[in-house]
């Protein structure tokens, strides 16, 4: 029985993005060990007037946005294009979260494929995704039915599921609390986006880690619970590629366990060869097969 592990996140959170890395090595290490549940923790309901209806970023709160996300892209190494604010700014990241609800309908890897889709569009390609067309044009690309997924987005049962998330976001443990995982906004407390909560396949208290805290803690939790890693060697970088599909090179270089240098060597010395193909990012690039 797999380790059920919530990863309280929201996909226009530039942390999240930046934590990236460590998530997919978590699920790349102990594969079918561990069961990764997105939970929405809605970042913002507005992002215009945190107190008020959903409203684009304007002046000084579009500047701070555009900080933070060159600050995180500085951070992480993870490829981010924060002109989002300028070119399509969203209003909310509520229509997100709900269409990663939704996309929960077709099963937990379909959340997560189209949960990681709407990160790319957001935080690399300045797509507007606060609204019906465009959330449902990224499920083709997630690789999920998107007839089923227009049907689901639309109901119902689904902001009631969404409702769910965010309830359980805004009810912080006793556990979230000694791990220093509550924050507070205008709305009151929340359990800080970001944060995993692993659940031991037998039962018992759920421990607590924030996803940027460096990767053997990670580990370590998941171990806790009773996950155990796939008997394997460190992938080489194409080898990561060619698995994941559209991946970062830093996420190559946290998989690999290769540094900086090779990685590049080997990611440009197989784009020569035409086995993979380079989308440059304003601070990155992302990977993929290139046929």
């Amino acid at each position: 029985m797999p380790v059920e592990v919530r990863h309280y996140t929201d996909p226009a959170s530039a942390r999240c993005w930046g934590t990236e890395p460590k998530i997919r090595r978590l699920a790349w290490e102990f594969g079918d060990e561990l069961e990764i549940r997105p939970v929405m923790g809605g970042l913002a309901r507005s992002f215009g007037d945190p107190g008020g209806d959903p409203a684009p970023a304007r002046g000084s709160r579009q500047a701070t946005l555009i900080a933070e996300w060159l600050e995180q892209a500085a951070e992480s190494g993870m490829p981010f294009d924060p002109r989002l604010w300028l070119r399509a700014p969203i209003a909310s990241s509520y229509p997100a979260c709900q269409a990663v609800t939704a996309a929960a309908e077709q099963g937990a890897l379909a959340a997560r494929a189209y949960l990681r889709r709407a990160r790319e569009a957001l935080m690399t390609e300045c797509r507007g995704l606060d609204h019906l067309e465009a959330l449902a044009a990224e499920a083709g690309p997630a690789g999920i039915d998107p007839a089923r997924f227009r049907i689901d987005l639309g109901s119902n049962a689904i902001l009631e599921r969404l409702g769910e998330d965010l309830e359980r976001s805004r009810a912080p443990s006793a556990g979230a609390r000694a791990a220093g995982l509550v924050t507070s906004d205008s709305r009151g407390e929340r359990i800080a986006i970001a944060t995993l909560e692993f659940s031991a396949a037998g039962g018992g208290e759920s421990t607590w880690v924030s996803a940027g805290a460096p990767y053997e803690e990670l580990a370590a939790m998941a171990h806790a619970a009773g996950a155990t890693e796939r008997a394997s060697q460190r992938p080489d970088p194409v080898e990561v590629v060619l698995s994941l599909g559209r991946v970062a090179t830093r996420e190559v270089e946290e998989i690999s366990g290769q540094p900086p240098p090779v990685v590049r060597a080997e990611l440009w010395a197989a784009a020569r060869e035409w086995r993979l193909r380079a989308t440059p990012i304003l601070t990155g690039e992302l990977w993929e097969r290139a046929v």
